[in-house]
């Protein structure tokens, strides 16, 4: 039998995976056989276990070996224990039923006159211990934290952590020994009592009240490792004990939070440790990251929250590319509560957009986008356009997105804004999202003293470059709906702007776009529409004959679209009384997609809350109030416009709307001349915010009110991501007082982009003159902090709702 050694040689020797799995086999087919055999030979079984282990961490199949491992532990040689018990963390969990033989050996284990076995057993427990042997053990954990060895209290400390962890109920057992262990003299057991009492805090906020008298002695301590001098058993690289100063300040920060009190008393060490530590080496830095961390996170001034930032800032000048990454990561959290001192290390961050590093990379453009703002667009924006140019292809959608939503946030003017966008579509064509190139559409459309600029920018984009699908899209679009700006006259201080257009270079120009490699079948579609609307803006009849042989020319074409579209326009060129009316501009429209792109509630117009009205009539709801005549054909023409709506760019609430319409097409007709009779309250567009943190923003509206004796309420959730990162995950739940009933319909989407939102509706039947209270569970998950969960309570509607 050979051993581990060899083992380990063999499978590395190994040409192909094949031959590695067939020696892996063979090895386990041999130590199963041995575990059978039952041999009493030591030095094979604990070969075997090693070899065992060894396949576990290769991924391999090695629960036949947990009893071996139990096997082992119970034997009295302190080499078996010791392997015995790894085997045990390593091969078993919690959740095995195996684990109830093995607090027997435990508990014996636990009495052992011999401290590295005690420890051996303390340590197994402390990683695998369920609810039930906790209880069982408990109390001799209880009893060996109060050892006069050192080695068994530190470990004991720690594994009554894992108690508490796995039975609450045991907490109020441990607070005085937990208090007992700070006044040891020996550093681990010091360290590792804080350790146990954070963890308390932590998960138990209730507890924090019996540790905080303790702040000063904790200051204390903290002041004397500072100033200490140093000794040989707790210096590293010149700093005394910075595992310990580093669980102290984590200790302050458990007690500062939400406590202006204990935070003033915290702030002169704080700034003593902030300004004494030496940061030339990664020790120096360690402590002054834990301080930047509990600077951030107690009620402290502004002066120091500024050094704390100034702290963080001198790291992204560091050669460590680790705590470059901490430093931006950490500034992302703390933009929002200091700007202004983030602000003055904006160089430093634009410097790491060049780092070789693509995380640091990555990091310093989240941090970028959160650095905008009014003050400072032009500068940011232009440095971020020039990192586009040669950014990896990874970063571009977002990029695009973000700049996108910077523009319309923070635009200094509507010339700005388009020369941007447009940089954008020369860069990045091929890496912008839909609703991007719509709202620059939609722009465009609500700017009419810049739309000879901007189709003339646009056209001449085009000539030069057909590579961006984007830009080919937008100028595509912008020339079959303005393309008689561009025969006009035109004079700017661009020389190139003013050049001469005539008829004949813009059909060229669509010629070379048809004849290129990159005319895709969605560029193909909005030449085909351009084409037509261009022969309507036109009066040269021989270019009109041109426009209609080159769209007659794919009436036989193998795509059953364009071919659609070739005989369709080709129909439509024999009426030419209505040809013009039907191709004649789009009216300036509000896009519901650009409410992606804005970031303040705005009044919801009451058009749309006709349409609203309408789709919680087709979920069954009959409780709307009947509308005079008028009213009614405006519901008509709006359902006519959702119906007509076939353009690419609209907004996911529109979208769900076509579904739900198309879904009930049968019954629509009596959903809009069957309305309710019963008699409605007139509702305001007061938009109430409920929840708005972590670059989440949730709100709601009521968008109907039926007053009887029992009142129906439809009101409308809507859920903002006003950040820059993606927010997933998105779930709400929410409650009502028990004499009320609620009734919620499905959400939009699980997830919110930059920008985007997702919309919920609900129903609430509540007694009339009762008050309207909700409980919301709100669940998400964003970057910075992973899955969160938040109760909020909303009680801000007006009394007389329901009166």
């Amino acid at each position: 039998m050979g051993t581990l050694k060899q083992f380990i040689k063999a499978v590395r020797a190994a040409k192909t995976a094949a031959d590695e799995r067939a020696i892996i086999q063979k090895e386990s087919a041999v130590i199963r056989a041995f575990f059978r055999e039952e041999s009493n030979n030591h030095y094979y079984r604990r070969n075997n276990l090693s070899k065992l282990l060894y396949l576990y961490i290769l991924g391999e199949c090695t629960h036949f070996g947990q009893i071996e491992c139990l096997r082992l532990l119970a034997s009295p040689l302190f080499a078996d224990k010791r392997l015995g018990y790894l085997g045990t963390m390593l091969l078993l969990d919690e959740n095995q039923e195996v684990l109830m033989l093995v607090t027997n050996s435990l508990k014996n284990d636990l009495n052992h006159s011999n401290p590295y076995i005690v420890g051996l057993a303390l340590c197994t427990l402390g990683n695998i211990a369920s609810p039930e042997t906790a209880r069982d053990l408990f109390l001799d954990i209880e009893r060996l934290m109060n050892s006069p060895n050192v080695y068994i209290r530190k470990k004991a400390a720690l594994c009554a952590m894992r108690i508490i962890q796995k039975v609450p109920d045991f907490l109020e057992n441990f607070i005085d020994h937990s208090k007992l262990l700070l006044k040891d003299k020996n550093h681990g057991v010091l360290l590792c009592g804080l350790t146990l009492i954070i963890d308390i805090c932590i998960h138990n906020p209730n507890m924090i009240k019996y540790y905080r008298p303790l702040t000063s002695y904790f200051v204390n301590q903290l002041k004397s490792l500072v100033n200490s001098t140093l000794t040989l058993e707790y210096d590293v690289s010149g700093i005394t004990d910075p595992f310990l100063q580093i669980k102290f300040l984590r200790m302050l920060r458990v007690l500062g939070h939400g406590d202006v009190e204990i935070s003033e008393q915290i702030n002169d060490i704080l700034a003593q440790v902030a300004t004494n530590t030496e940061s030339t080496k990664n020790v120096g830095n360690s402590i002054l990251y834990e301080t930047v961390l509990t600077i951030l996170d107690i009620e402290t001034n502004k002066g120091l929250r500024v050094l704390g930032v100034n702290i963080l800032g001198k790291f992204l000048s560091d050669n460590d590319n680790n705590i470059k990454y901490i430093a931006l990561n950490t500034l992302n959290k703390v933009i929002s509560i200091e700007p202004n001192a983030v602000q003055r290390h904006r160089s430093t961050v634009l410097k790491c957009l060049r780092d070789p590093d693509i995380s640091i990379r990555r990091r310093a453009l989240d941090l970028s986008f959160a650095l905008i703002n009014e003050s400072n667009i032009r500068i940011l924006v232009r440095e971020l356009l020039a990192f586009l140019e040669t950014a990896d292809n990874e970063f571009k959608l977002n990029m695009t997105t973000q700049i996108s939503i910077a523009a319309n946030k923070f635009a200094p003017n509507k010339r700005w804004h388009i020369d941007t966008i447009l940089r954008i579509l020369k860069l990045a064509g091929n890496y912008i999202k839909e609703h991007v190139f719509s709202s620059f559409i939609q722009l465009i459309i609500t700017t009419p003293e810049l739309q000879s600029y901007t189709i003339r920018k646009l056209f001449f984009s085009l000539q030069k470059n057909l590579t961006q699908e984007a830009l080919t899209l937008v100028g595509i679009w912008t020339i079959g709906e303005y393309g008689e700006l561009l025969l006009q006259p035109y004079q700017s201080l661009e020389e190139e702007l003013n050049h001469v257009i005539k008829v004949s270079d813009i059909l060229e120009l669509f010629e070379n776009i048809i004849d290129s490699n990159y005319c895709s079948k969605t560029v193909m579609e909005y030449l085909m529409t351009s084409l037509m609307k261009l022969s309507v803006r036109i009066k040269e009849q021989p270019q009109i004959e041109k426009i209609r042989s080159l769209l007659r020319k794919y009436s036989t074409s193998i795509d059953i679209e364009i071919q659609q579209r070739s005989l369709e326009y080709e129909r439509l060129f024999q009426f030419d009384e209505i040809r013009e009316e039907v191709l004649k501009k789009m009216p300036p429209l509000v896009i519901k997609d650009s409410e992606m792109f804005d970031f303040s509630i705005r009044k919801v117009k009451s058009s749309k809350e006709t349409d609203e009205n309408l789709l919680f009539d087709l979920f069954g709801d009959d409780f709307f109030s009947k509308k005079d005549s008028n009213d009614i054909n405006n519901d008509k023409s709006a359902i006519l416009e959702i119906l007509g709506s076939l353009n690419h760019h609209k907004s996911l609430d529109t979208e769900k709307n076509v579904s739900v319409f198309a879904q009930n097409s049968e019954s629509l007709g009596t959903s809009v001349d069957s309305v309710s009779s019963k008699l409605n309250k007139t509702i305001g567009d007061d938009i109430y915010t409920v929840y708005e943190k972590n670059s989440l923003r949730f709100t709601l509206q009521i968008d109907s009110l039926h007053i009887s004796d029992m009142c129906i309420i439809a009101i409308t959730n809507r859920f903002l991501n006003v950040g820059f990162t993606r927010i997933s995950k998105i779930n709400l739940q929410a409650a009502v007082i028990k004499s009320q009933k609620l009734q919620m319909y499905p959400i939009s989407g699980t997830f919110i982009e930059p920008g985007g939102n997702l919309i919920q509706t609900m129903k609430i039947t509540a007694s009339k003159g009762s008050l309207l209270r909700l409980r919301f569970k709100i669940i998400y998950n964003c970057y910075e902090l992973g899955d969160v969960v938040e109760q909020v309570d909303f009680n801000q509607f007006p009394h007389n709702l329901l009166s």
